[in-house]
Formats: structure tokens, sequence, C-alpha cells
């Protein structure tokens, strides 16, 4: 059995982690609230930019000189998977929850005898995929340096997303994220964003317009930027995401924690009031041997 000095240390530990995790929940709480506004924000932009997209592009169905972001390569062979997670963890199943979803995409498009590969936006999600995948990643982008999300960000990796599809690295790409839902709860989501999925609402409107310039036009200069919209959008989610699972999974540790320490007192007590009993009991008994 532990003696009273290493029960006292242990307790003292515990509730020192104790304020850690509650200090680190508070932070959480309002980092919480900017991410949240800022996915929100963003989200009625990304629905109507796809809604416009998706408009123009039945319309343009068909077409031979339709962007291939939106008609595709032709082929179903060769697929990115555009995997974001967090840079830190402290945030229970945030990331593992994405990799997980990913894992599970990567190998089941393995056993259709398709080739796979891995974009990683962020280091929790790249040391994870990068034990089983390792070969299969084919680039890696940390944003630990970022203290702030911008549009750039989003750009930049669009940007390098549009030039390997150029290049004709890969034929589908499908963007992984988790969309912010509310503090307990974050959906793991699987976007396809090349080529374009039209959405069925849009390709069914009965109304007719007439564009200027012509469909296939606005498309080209329309596609590239919707990219990386929806890459924005997905890193805002994540974001928000990121802060409601760490202000949950630290709030549970610091309840946890609570318990052990009440837990750790009670056995202390006892220990403590069993070794008074015992040194009571000798002193009598030496006394009485007098």
């Amino acid at each position: 059995m532990a003696s009273l000095k290493d029960m006292r240390v242990r307790i003292a530990s515990t509730k020192a982690t104790q304020k850690i995790t509650k200090a680190m929940q508070m932070v959480a709480a309002s980092k919480l609230r900017r991410a949240q506004t800022a996915a929100e924000a963003a989200r009625p932009y990304a629905d109507k930019m796809s809604a416009v997209i998706s408009n123009i592009a039945s319309a343009a169905a068909g077409s031979p000189g339709a962007p291939t972001l939106l008609a595709g390569t032709g082929r179903d062979q060769v697929h990115l998977l555009l995997v974001c997670t967090g840079e830190r963890g402290l945030s229970g199943a945030f990331n593992s929850s994405i990799v997980r979803l990913a894992r599970e995409r990567a190998l089941a498009l393995i056993t259709q005898g398709k080739e796979v590969k891995f974009f990683c936006v962020g280091r929790k999600g790249y040391e994870q995929l990068r034990r089983q995948f390792d070969k299969q990643i084919v680039e890696h982008l940390d944003l630990r340096s970022v203290r702030q999300l911008g549009f750039v960000n989003a750009e930049d990796i669009a940007k390098k997303v549009l030039a390997r599809f150029e290049a004709g690295e890969f034929d589908v790409c499908t963007l992984f994220y988790s969309r912010f839902k509310s503090v307990i709860a974050q959906i793991p989501t699987a976007q396809q964003i090349i080529p374009l999925v039209v959405e069925e609402g849009a390709a069914a409107n009965t109304t007719s317009y007439e564009y200027e310039p012509e469909e296939d036009e606005i498309l080209t200069r329309l596609l590239p930027r919707n990219l990386a919209v929806q890459i924005f959008r997905a890193l805002l989610e994540n974001n928000a995401s990121f802060y409601g699972a760490q202000m949950s999974a630290m709030d549970n540790a610091t309840r946890n924690a609570g318990e052990m320490i009440r837990k750790q007192t009670l056995v202390y007590n006892r220990t403590r009031q069993a070794q008074i009993t015992k040194e009571l009991i000798e002193i009598i008994s030496g006394a009485e041997a007098v």
C-alpha cells in the first residue's frame, strides 16, 4: 500500500491536473464562440455559391466545352482524399473520427481496385494516416503557424489541389472534415469537390436563364473559386468543431479529476485513520506493559 506521503503527492498532482483541464475548458469555450460565429457566417455564402454553380452547370450539361472541374476527366481510377484535421489533440474523438471516415473510404476504394492518394491538412490527421498510408500521402500542409484562419489559407490549398488535377495526378477529389452541429455533436463529413456534384434541385429547375458570357466561360472562372470557398468552409467548420470537442473533452476530464480526488481523499483519510488507530493501540499496549 502507498504511504501517506505518496497519497498526498498523488492528490496534489490530480488537483493540479484538474486546474489545467478547467483552464483549457474555459479557453476553448472563449475561442468556440468566435469560431462558431465564423463557421455559421460562411455557410450561407458557400451554400449559395454551390446552388448558383449547380444551376449554371445544369444548363451547361452535355456541353463539349464544359470545364474538366465539372465534367471530370472521364475516368474514375485515381482518387485524392483531402483530409482536414486539427493541429492539436486533447479534443476527444474529433481528429480520429475524420481520419476513420477517410480511412474507410480509402480501403473501400482500394478494394474496388482504385488508386488512392492523400493530401493531409493538419498535423494530427497526417500522424494517424501515415502509419497505414505513408506511401500514398502526396502532400502535407501544417497550419500551426496560422493564428487566424483566412480565405488566403483555403486559396493556397485550392491552388495546390488544382495544380495536381491539371497535371493529371488524380480523377476525383473528396474533401473530409467535421461539420459543427453543437458542443457535443460534430459530424464527420465527406464532400466530393472534383468533379463538382450538381445538386438535383438545381438540375430540376425549370426556370430558363440567358447567360452573358456563356455558361462554360462563367464556370471556368467560378469553379476554381468555389473550390477555395468549399475548402474555406471546411476549415472554419473544423475549427469550430475542434473547440467544441475540446471544450467537451476538458469538461469530462475536469469532472473525472474531481471524482478521482474524492476517491483518493477517501482512501487517504481511511489509511491515516487506520495508522493513527494502530499507533494508539501500540501506545496503550506499551503503557499497560509498564
